[in-house]
């Protein structure tokens, strides 16, 4: 089975466990939305339609938490599980959010832009690090100069001790918070597909693909949130 086939799957009763799977939740996404916000309304500000891609948007949870944050911000969808991204589509379409959907994976071509904003969530740690690589110089490219990626994301601990950890931690944290076994079996076997990096790694990935303003801007355990900017000529 591959990951999409994972996702698509669970794509009925996905959104109903994040809170729990994801532990910081709050503090998580809404650090994703702290770091895009500003760029996105000073388009707006500019008198321009904000444009954003999101990718590997799954249901659009985090679509809609930036359509929320930036009132007339357009969103293009990137999935490549089409029953994910009719969930999210009904969910924007409710919310009033401008969007587009786009059947693809990570590695494929991305849209051309140019976008104000490029975010993603739990998504890129699918690729290996070849792959993550290649996806930070795409995004760079088709961001507007001044653009905004945003990356929140599972990452590994940077020593095997360190990562043991994180799983250990992210188990208490989950079954405290009401995860049942088979919902903790589910997301074993979902992760069991992961290939997470480092922060420190990733950081250098970004600097490397030509970002600026490289940092990470939260972190709890295995959970963290990276921003870059594209550089103004």
């Amino acid at each position: 089975m591959s990951v999409v086939d994972l996702f698509e799957a669970a794509a009925g009763t996905y959104d109903q466990a994040r809170r729990r799977l994801v532990p910081c939740f709050d503090e998580f996404y809404g650090t994703a939305i702290e770091l895009v916000s500003p760029t996105l309304r000073a388009a707006a500000a500019d008198g321009r339609t904000p444009e954003v891609l999101d990718l590997g948007a799954g249901t659009g949870l985090l679509s809609a938490l930036v359509g929320a944050a930036v009132p007339g911000a357009r969103i293009t969808l990137l999935d490549a599980a089409p029953a994910m991204l009719a969930i999210a589509a009904d969910h924007l379409t409710a919310q009033r959010v401008a969007h587009t959907v786009e059947v693809a994976d990570l590695t494929a071509p991305l849209p051309a832009g140019p976008y104000d904003a490029v975010v993603t969530a739990l998504a890129v740690h699918h690729l290996d690090d070849a792959g993550k690589r290649a996806l930070y110089r795409r995004i760079h490219d088709v961001l507007r100069p001044g653009g905004v990626f945003v990356n929140a994301e599972q990452v590994a601990g940077p020593t095997p001790e360190l990562d043991r950890r994180y799983a250990e931690v992210w188990l208490a944290q989950i079954t405290a918070l009401g995860s049942d076994r088979a919902e903790i079996d589910a997301a074993h076997h979902r992760m069991s597909y992961d290939r997470p990096a480092p922060v420190t790694a990733q950081c250098t990935w970004l600097t490397e693909a030509g970002f600026t303003n490289v940092d990470c801007f939260f972190k709890s355990w295995r959970f963290a949130v990276l921003g870059a900017h594209r550089p103004t000529p």
